[in-house]
């Protein structure tokens, strides 16, 4: 997504309201202002909590860290073509490192994450590759119909509804989840998603052609 990441622009009023569900057919507060956050509240927030989610090898020569949004088309794009071309080569054959780091531009690309993370690391990714497949379908509507495409989305994974909504209204975990995605946005300078950052190195979005060829000089290293 070719769009500005203004760190604070999604503020941590944004992660307070978000959380608030319900039950199905109804929707965060909605009138909630996405409000600014200092670089200083955001420290303030207690982070320890987060897990970073990963694949591949423990440690590697070459660490891959993709900043991503759920509700980014480019993000699904991604998703669905390099990254399983990514999976295959270098995550299932441990010779790669992989994180993923959450970017929110909007409060769904929250509740997603919420959803994603509600099983814990061992459904993650699989639950976050629904999520990107099914992008167009569960972001079309109004707020409550986007609570609930996802509410079913957790439901399909397996997820029981009861632990779904603990997940949806755990306010501390959203403040302490967008605090989390500006320090980190902040440290490596992402500004556009997707972002990797390869090594330490920053890049833009980029086919796997392109991926393989960095990814092998650095092997090679």
């Amino acid at each position: 997504m070719n769009k500005l990441i203004a760190i604070g622009a999604v503020g941590l009023a944004v992660a307070t309201g978000a959380a608030f569900w319900g039950s199905t057919g109804s929707t965060p507060n909605a009138e909630l202002p996405l409000g600014a956050v200092s670089a200083q509240e955001a420290a303030d927030v207690d982070t320890s909590g987060i897990v970073e989610m990963t694949l591949g090898a423990e440690s590697s020569k070459v660490t891959i860290v993709e900043y991503a949004s759920f509700t980014c088309p480019h993000c699904a794009n991604f998703h669905k073509g390099p990254f399983k071309e990514l999976k295959a080569e270098y995550l299932d054959t441990d010779k790669v490192t992989f994180i993923y780091r959450d970017v929110y531009f909007d409060r769904f690309g929250l509740w997603a994450s919420m959803v994603a993370r509600c099983a814990g690391p061992e459904k993650f990714f699989g639950i976050s590759d629904m999520i990107y497949n099914q992008q167009r379908e569960w972001t079309d509507g109004e707020p409550v119909k986007i609570a609930d495409n996802l509410r079913r989305i957790g439901k399909v994974a397996g997820i029981a509804p009861d632990q779904v909504e603990a997940c949806l209204n755990d306010s501390e975990k959203a403040k302490a989840l967008v605090a989390w995605y500006q320090k980190n946005a902040e440290a490596d300078d992402v500004n556009s998603t997707p972002t990797l950052v390869i090594n330490g190195k920053k890049y833009n979005n980029m086919n796997y052609a392109d991926l393989k060829a960095i990814i092998d000089e650095k092997l090679a290293e």
